[in-house]
């Protein structure tokens, strides 16, 4: 498989050929940033792990020069940062146990530019290679404009997809901004209750993040263990841990779907549905 930047890699855990390792795959993350993946689809990689009939791969399309840091990473130049964040990818992948993880090494300008269609080719390239049942990316509603053009970029890449090997689901998963504002019937509802500690592991092992100024761990464990507590308000908790995510198969089912409009209703059900409530009590 050939990408359009030579810094492109994929690297396989177990050794496997590359070519092997995607064939294998049966879920999909495209992420925009390095720990994106871990963040926003704890429960593919929940589902996948320590089976041989289900594999995750995960995809990180920017090189991560533009991180944050503090601390022991203050003074790291931008492309010390590209390799540190590449290496603590590649120890999520092993402690996960993907098929595989690809870094497609994008600055991020390149994907929130409308115009540029390198990654769309690189990202239908993945999904050809690997085929996969579902696919998980950024929802349409996060506030993080890299994670949009991820996101926007991948429902493009999935349209142009001949309909024979089009996956069967696409999710947009929380990451910049949670999904508890969705009507409950919009939901796609993750359960993540089992393995909070390779939960945990997953998110520790982006050290450049968290001692760097941004404690991930702390908030994106706490965020699933608040889903599961507050997503139905008169029954007792069916889950310790829950992950949202918005179906965006639609729009690839309905290619002239206009993205914009599609994300509207689902903000237009919860504002009627906010006003509702308040209507009927006065």
């Amino acid at each position: 498989m050939k990408f359009n930047l030579d810094s492109a890699e994929v690297y396989v855990p177990d050794g496997l050929s590359p070519d092997e390792a995607l064939r294998r795959t049966s879920h999909l993350c495209i992420a925009a940033h390095h720990d994106d993946i871990e963040i926003m689809a704890p429960q593919p990689i929940l589902e996948c792990f320590q089976r041989e009939d289900k594999w995750f791969t995960g995809v990180v399309v920017t090189d991560g020069r533009g991180s944050p840091r503090d601390g022991l990473y203050e003074n790291y130049s931008d492309e010390q940062m590209r390799h540190t964040r590449i290496k603590e990818q590649r120890k999520a992948a092993v402690v996960g146990e993907y098929a595989a993880q690809i870094m497609l090494d994008y600055p991020s300008q390149m994907v929130k530019a409308g115009d540029n269609t390198d990654s769309i080719e690189d990202i239908s390239a993945v999904l050809k290679a690997t085929q996969p049942e579902a696919v998980f990316t950024h929802n349409l509603a996060d506030k993080h404009a890299t994670h949009i053009g991820v996101a926007v970029k991948v429902i493009e890449a999935m349209r142009r997809l001949p309909g024979d090997i089009q996956p069967n689901y696409l999710y947009g998963c929380e990451v910049w901004r949670g999904l508890d504002w969705l009507m409950d019937s919009e939901k796609i509802v993750l359960d993540c209750s089992e393995q909070s500690n390779l939960q945990a592991a997953l998110l520790g092992v982006f050290d450049s993040q968290i001692s760097g100024g941004k404690r991930y761990d702390l908030a994106t464990m706490g965020r699933r263990v608040a889903n599961a507590t507050y997503f139905a308000s008169h029954d007792v908790d069916a889950a310790t841990g829950l992950a949202y995510a918005m179906d965006l198969t639609p729009l690839i089912l309905s290619p002239d779907l206009i993205i914009q409009d599609f994300v509207q209703e689902h903000i237009d059900a919860f504002a009627q549905d906010v006003n509702s409530l308040i209507t009927s009590v006065m």
